[in-house]
């Protein structure tokens, strides 16, 4: 693994999660109470023994910054190990990424100053457990100039991804990004083969293609349409399966690139039997953990009792008084008496009032909520007080909104 380097594309806008991302990049979007979108991949780069590593950053990435220094600076670099955020710096023209291969060449320097043999391509943005090691083992095993991760999607949602075809080798005979009419599966007219946005590159042969799309006039500098497909009649490009190091009956590897996604793949965690389990020791997630004393769940009164069912409460938060079901409460978070939070997702530092009704909403961090407050009852309602409504009903308060925001609307 030393003579690989891992990078991770962290600079997304994430448009379709606004207003999460109004002031955070994608990555940086709290998940599951405690953890970042990107500390899933970062912790998999870990859990895989990979320890050089470089964050690629772009936009409005100041909270993803202080994120990684909080809960990520813990390698050493006397002994060449490190995560380090590698921010835009137009050493090769005044411009921002112009696409994901753009944001690779134009810190080649940096990149080649590592010497590396290999080099692993990740997205900072995706919810799953892998053991990249594996998918190394295997591009080493097939001497491949390229390895994609790849994973079966249904056919309709192959819209959204690059959309590969492969021989009885796994040599990816064919590649389209995005396809209006996805190919399917040999063997299942259902299912298409969809990249993960996961590459492995022998070094010289990235640092090539790199340099020659940068002179392709018109070129969109995107790898799943401008570096894979000219690669596939000369060089060794393989399909590598997705292992799922979850554990679970169905292999989860999550895209939460719109709200309801997001929402529903946080949900995932409270089941009974949750399909992403985040309590295997012998994979754990990695975050920064705040120093924060326990939850506490005060008053005991028949009608005036803290508690939570089929929920996460994260350390800091007092529900006081109000009940919590099917719910994640992030740290900090004081739900007050008489309160009802019902499936839904609440960031860092929200105050919830008495008597207050929150229901498939998502609150995102330092919200104060006035007392008597409904959310996600009436919907209509909640669209002419301004706060977004999704195509399932899921209702998003935007960060820092106020009691008087609340009233004046």
């Amino acid at each position: 693994m030393k003579d690989v380097l891992t990078l991770v594309l962290a600079g997304g806008r994430g448009t379709r999660l606004e207003p999460l991302t109004r002031d955070r990049a994608k990555p940086a979007v709290p998940f599951g109470g405690l953890y970042r979108i990107i500390d899933f991949t970062l912790s998999n780069c870990i859990n895989s023994g990979l320890r050089r590593i470089l964050v690629l950053t772009q936009y409005k990435a100041r909270s993803l910054d202080r994120h990684l220094a909080a809960g990520w600076n813990f390698l050493s670099r006397q002994v060449n190990e490190y995560i380090e955020v590698l921010p835009p710096q137009q050493r090769i023209d005044e411009h921002w990424y112009k696409g994901t291969a753009d944001a690779i060449y134009q810190n080649i320097y940096t990149i080649e100053q590592a010497r590396p043999n290999h080099i692993l391509i990740l997205a900072g943005d995706h919810i799953y457990k892998m053991d990249y090691s594996d998918m190394i083992h295997s591009h080493l095993e097939r001497n491949a100039d390229l390895t994609i991760g790849c994973i079966p999607v249904p056919r309709d949602e192959g819209r959204r991804f690059g959309i590969m075809s492969v021989d009885d080798q796994e040599r990816v005979c064919d590649f389209v990004e995005k396809p209006d009419e996805p190919p399917t599966m040999p063997d299942d007219p259902t299912t298409a083969l969809a990249s993960m946005g996961i590459y492995i590159f022998k070094a010289d042969v990235l640092f090539e293609m790199l340099c020659q799309d940068a002179t392709v006039p018109n070129s969109r500098h995107d790898f799943g349409t401008d570096i894979i497909p000219p690669m596939l009649p000369t060089q060794r490009v393989y399909a590598f399966r997705f292992r799922d190091r979850n554990r679970a009956a169905v292999p989860y590897w999550r895209d939460v690139g719109t709200i309801d996604a997001y929402y529903q793949a946080n949900m995932d965690l409270i089941a009974v039997e949750p399909v992403l389990n985040l309590y295997d020791q012998d994979w754990p997630i990695r975050t920064y953990q705040p120093q924060l004393p326990p939850p506490k769940f005060v008053h005991s009164e028949q009608d005036r009792r803290g508690e939570a069912v089929m929920s996460m409460v994260c350390q800091g938060c007092i529900i006081s008084g109000g009940r919590v079901s099917h719910s994640i409460i992030s740290p900090n978070s004081r739900i007050h008496s008489y309160a009802q939070v019902e499936a839904s997702l609440i960031f860092d530092g929200v105050e919830i009032g008495r008597h207050s009704r929150i229901r498939r909403a998502i609150v995102d961090k330092d919200v104060k909520i006035p007392q008597n407050t409904t959310i996600g009852y009436d919907l209509e309602y909640d669209r002419r007080r301004g706060f977004i409504v999704t195509e399932q009903g899921i209702v998003v308060i935007p960060k820092d909104e106020t009691p008087e925001t609340f009233l004046s609307k």
